[in-house]
């Protein structure tokens, strides 16, 4: 049974672990000197962990791979604000002794009732077209499992498995709160884009043993995929308006809003740029929240450095939080010896006498 999780890494800074861990990523770096040093990416359900290897690394290099499980003993501090793990002794774990629910992290929201409110959304839809495509999706037996357990991402948010329903339940609650808003917008346009938008993810991620991309996913990426699987969905409905079907194809490619963040088209129609924000936004409250969770000192509301986000953060509700009031010294007691000598007539004929303080001399 795994004991240490590296939530845990709070409690034990500067202290030698042992635990048990999955190898997210494996790189072999030349010191200074020539020689191979090990940099690791180790992971539980918990979040990861950078771990490095200085020393006998040419015994242990073949000994395990990526998304092999390791038991580690090292020692744990922190490095540029961020904790790391120097690895002492390493080796691979049988199948045996894997318990796989230790490595993943999993949403701790029930999965059922997400699923629930994402059918009564797709419910409320008032346009039939979009309407019968959402649930047809919903209903496809090898879409539907994928889609109530994928990850959002790989690490930049909702990274753990029912990642990918959280977000997009999550998401479409703040589609349909600035809707109300903005009655000119097409809601179920707007809630169908929520649904797709990262649907391409089932077939871009994969996440056995740790996340990673697929091959399709690293060639082709989410939304070619997102496509793909669109227009696969459209061959059953034919009455499907085509001008309906580029607007949903507008709402897939641009919902990154940026074309350095790979969105080949920027957002071009109000639904359009109201799920890219709403998008955005959720990503990174998610981000920020897992930030805290993952690296928030118990006494120092701010966190280190996030390059997803390119700042540190600090935890309001931390650093509003009431301090403790310190602990008064006691008094010292006055005695001459604890008096300032200037000024004083200091009497050494008896303890008991008083001791005088002279007045100030003017000039």
């Amino acid at each position: 049974m795994k004991e240490f999780f590296i939530t845990d890494c709070v409690q034990q800074e500067n202290r030698v672990i042992t635990s048990t861990f999955v190898v997210v990523s494996k790189q072999v770096k030349p010191k200074k000197s020539g020689e191979p040093y090990l940099a690791l990416t180790l992971g539980d359900r918990s979040g990861q962990l950078e771990a490095k290897m200085w020393d006998n690394v040419e015994e242990v290099l073949g000994a395990f791979e990526q998304d092999d499980f390791l038991k580690v003993k090292g020692l744990l501090n922190k490095y540029k604000n961020r904790f790391q793990l120097t690895i002492h002794k390493l080796r691979k774990l049988g199948d045996t002794e894997i318990d796989y629910c230790d490595y993943l992290p999993k949403t701790t929201k029930n999965i059922d009732e997400l699923w629930q409110t994402l059918t009564e959304y797709v419910a409320s839809f008032q346009n039939p077209h979009l309407k019968a495509l959402i649930e047809a999706f919903m209903a496809d037996p090898d879409i539907a499992p994928a889609y109530r357990n994928a990850p959002a991402a790989k690490t930049l948010h909702h990274a753990y498995i029912g990642g990918l329903l959280d977000h997009v339940v999550s998401l479409m609650r703040s589609c349909d709160l600035i809707c109300r808003n903005y009655p000119q917008v097409n809601r179920d346009l707007v809630l169908a884009g929520a649904f797709l938008h990262d649907i391409g993810k089932i077939y871009e991620l994969t996440y056995n043993r740790s996340f990673s991309y697929t091959t399709r996913g690293q060639l082709l990426g989410h939304m070619i995929i997102e496509l793909e699987m669109l227009q696969a969905k459209l061959m059953f409905l034919p009455d499907f308006p085509p001008e309906l079907k580029t607007l949903l194809e507008h709402l897939i490619i641009s919902h990154h809003g940026e074309y350095e963040f790979g969105s080949p088209k920027l957002p071009m129609f109000p639904e359009a740029l109201l799920l890219h924000y709403m998008d955005d936004l959720d990503s990174k409250m998610e981000s920020m929240r897992a930030l805290f969770e993952r690296e928030g000192d118990q006494d120092n509301p701010w966190t280190g450095y996030s390059p997803s986000l390119g700042r540190p953060l600090l935890n309001t509700a931390k650093f509003l939080a009431p301090k403790a009031a310190p602990v008064p010294e006691p008094a010292a007691s006055v005695t001459a010896e604890t008096l300032p000598l200037a000024g004083l007539n200091l009497s050494d004929s008896d303890d008991s006498t008083p001791v005088a303080v002279q007045p100030p001399v003017k000039a």
